[in-house]
């Protein structure tokens, strides 16, 4: 056999392998999830089950509520911080166009030289919302979007906006196909996440649920709500102050007011969408599930196995489905990213 007959008949075999290794892709919706998984085959088994009319637990589409928290879930949560309380930094301590408050580079630079996150308080809400105070919601949304296109740390071909899970990116998808209605739960900032998912996930903004600050018109000043009338010519602006800080009970309230049913599958990752997980799950009158997710996975994410270890442990306690980042998924962020920890690692592919 000549050397181009040979060359021609391994070139066949590859686009043959591609060709099948696509239809199978297609064929799996979930193809980034392990196909042993646990959490894929309950996943797969219950959408299968609650979509099909002839099924005891169908669900009819209007009552397919999928609720998602967001850091941790669907988006890296801690690398080396919450994309939020990053962006705080970056407005207070490195932004030349903005005169920070002594108070906001107090807690600004105690967060990046001593330890992030501030614990959580009012106090710290407040400071963080005045650093905005004034901005157009416009401006706000591309403040976000700036920030995120900025190189991510640690990280080659990646940005600080492309951080989000590959396998649960394509579960959204997968689920928004299938009929369910798919809400972002979030923590942070409402307006924040809006912008931050923009283009990453088929959500439309009236689905985000988030962190509020309050919103007055621009000429509005001090003036009331009940007695200022907003006019043509009026610009929205963030007034600077915080609303509601979006976790646990919050998270709940927030679902019954904006959404006005009980959502029938969750996903969160921490013990502040516990409440939303057990809202998800207790009575209700449609077959529901709650899955969370472990951070267990040390080479491709940020993993902490401690902490992932105490949310297995809760999962068992509490009736919530364990999703292993470590051994459920069959990449994280996708081909087109390598991670630096210590030494370079590309992150593992399908």
């Amino acid at each position: 056999m000549n050397g181009r007959l040979l060359v021609n008949i391994v070139r066949c075999g590859v686009a043959l392998a591609s060709v099948l290794f696509a239809r199978g892709a297609a064929a799996d919706p979930l193809s980034l999830w392990n196909d042993d998984a646990p959490s894929k085959r309950a996943i797969e088994g219950y959408v299968r089950d609650v979509t099909d009319e002839k099924s005891p637990d169908f669900i009819p589409n209007e009552r397919r509520i999928a609720v998602f928290d967001l850091d941790g879930t669907l988006f890296c949560e801690t690398d080396p911080t919450y994309f939020d309380w990053l962006l705080f930094e970056r407005r207070v301590l490195d932004d030349p166009g903005f005169a920070a408050t002594a108070e906001q580079r107090e807690l600004a630079r105690a967060a990046r030289d001593f330890g992030r996150n501030p614990p959580l308080g009012k106090e710290r809400e407040r400071i963080v919302a005045e650093a905005y105070r004034g901005m157009t919601l416009a401006g706000f949304d591309a403040y976000v979007r700036w920030f995120a296109a900025e190189p991510q740390p640690g990280y080659v071909g990646m940005k600080r906006g492309d951080m989000f899970y590959t396998p649960m990116v394509q579960l959204v998808e997968h689920l928004t196909k299938k009929g369910f209605a798919v809400y972002v739960v979030s923590g942070s900032d409402r307006f924040l996440v809006r912008a931050l998912i923009r283009g990453k996930l088929p959500v439309p903004p009236w689905r985000v649920i988030g962190s509020d600050s309050s919103v007055i018109a621009k000429a509005q000043r001090t003036e009331d709500g009940l007695d200022y009338v907003f006019k043509t010519n009026d610009v929205p602006v963030l007034a600077g102050r915080s609303v509601v800080k979006n976790l646990q009970m919050n998270k709940v309230a927030a679902i019954i007011r904006e959404i006005g049913v009980q959502p029938v599958l969750s996903f969160g990752n921490s013990s502040t969408d516990a409440s939303m997980a057990n809202y998800t799950i207790g009575a209700n009158p449609h077959k529901a599930l709650a899955f969370m997710l472990l951070c267990d996975d040390t080479e491709r994410e940020n993993g902490n196995l401690a902490r992932a270890e105490k949310m297995r442990r809760s999962c068992g306690e509490n009736g919530w489905i364990p999703v292993s980042m470590r051994n459920d998924w069959k990449t994280i962020y996708g081909s087109s990213a390598s991670r630096f920890s210590g030494s370079r690692r590309r992150n593992r592919t399908p």
